[in-house]
């Protein structure tokens, strides 16, 4: 289900995707397309794009496009798969129930729980990335 959402393999599209998505939450999975865990999420991911397409873009990077390692190493993918979460160009932390608050690792059960958390982090990032609000 990954080819339904943009699939990024160069350094320069993740910068640009993250430079020019602005007033929405922007959600990239780390990944791989050959990962059965991966392939779990981008399921839930491309059939949640839709819904939430009007706060939120979601994209796929491939962890090893060698291209992308810069962002490989500076989030810490160790695990597939991991989504990092955007506001405004902003990273956003998170609470995900673990010490890590860099970034969610692992699939979402199910289209709801991934739609509740970038509800979630579209109302924080009217906070984080608008000042005066």
């Amino acid at each position: 289900m990954s080819y339904l959402l943009p699939n990024l393999t160069k350094k320069k599209q993740v910068d640009s995707i993250i430079r020019d998505t602005i007033d929405k939450v922007l959600v990239l999975r780390f990944g791989r397309a050959s990962d059965a865990l991966c392939l779990q999420l981008d399921d839930i991911l491309s059939k949640s794009a839709r819904e939430v397409s009007k706060f939120a873009t979601v994209a796929v990077v491939d962890i090893d496009s060698e291209d992308v390692q810069v962002y490989v190493k500076y989030f810490d993918i160790t695990l597939v798969p991991s989504s990092v979460f955007f506001f405004n160009a902003h990273h956003m932390k998170m609470d995900s129930g673990t010490a890590d608050h860099t970034k969610w690792v692992g699939a979402f059960h199910t289209k709801q729980d991934f739609i509740d958390v970038v509800e979630e982090s579209g109302w924080m990032g009217t906070f984080v990335g608008k000042p005066g609000r």
